[in-house]
Parts: C-alpha cells; sequence; structure tokens
C-alpha cells in the first residue's frame, strides 16, 4: 500500500511538474482507496495510521504544486490584487 520512496516526499520543491503531478494522483488515489477500506474498517488502527500518512503526503505535494505553478483548486487562490484562478492553459490544452 505503499505510496512512495522514504524521503523523497520531502524534497518535493525539485520534483518535475510530471513528478509532482504523478505524485499528486498516487497520494489522492492512497487517500480514497484507504478511505474506501474505513468505510467498512472504522476500528484498524493501522489502516487509520496510513490514511493519515497519505493525506499529508498528499497536502506536502498540493503545497508544492501551488508554490511553483499556481493554485489547484479554486479555493487555494491567495492572490489580493487580481484574480489569479485562470491564468495558465487547462490541463487537455496542453503545456504552455
Amino acid at each position: 500500500m505503499a505510496v512512495g520512496n522514504s524521503g523523497m516526499e520531502r524534497n518535493m520543491g525539485e520534483w518535475t511538474k510530471e513528478a509532482l503531478r504523478q505524485r499528486l494522483c498516487q497520494a489522492s488515489f492512497a487517500m480514497d482507496d484507504v478511505l474506501l477500506y474505513l468505510d467498512t474498517h472504522p476500528e484498524d488502527q493501522e489502516a487509520l495510521s496510513y490514511y493519515h500518512y497519505v493525506v499529508g503526503l498528499r497536502d506536502e505535494a498540493m503545497d508544492a504544486w501551488q508554490r511553483q505553478y499556481g493554485p489547484l483548486m479554486v479555493d487555494a487562490v491567495q492572490s489580493t490584487d487580481r484574480w489569479t484562478w485562470i491564468t495558465e492553459k487547462w490541463p487537455w490544452e496542453g503545456e504552455v
């Protein structure tokens, strides 16, 4: 059930855009997967610990993405002087 190599998640600021996108997808999938398991096994402490671990990985990846490439979700827009939600191409439009 592991999502990545130990220690690698701490250096996300050095990752390429594609590697960071892949980490986000992996951590999000793992989070959704363990949530489904916890729905039927709410007393499983190991699964609950794993959930907290992958949430941390996903949060770190989201933070790294937003620092490097801008907001990934609309509620992450932090600009005060102008709206910066759609300043780059959408993922399906290809890279800039």
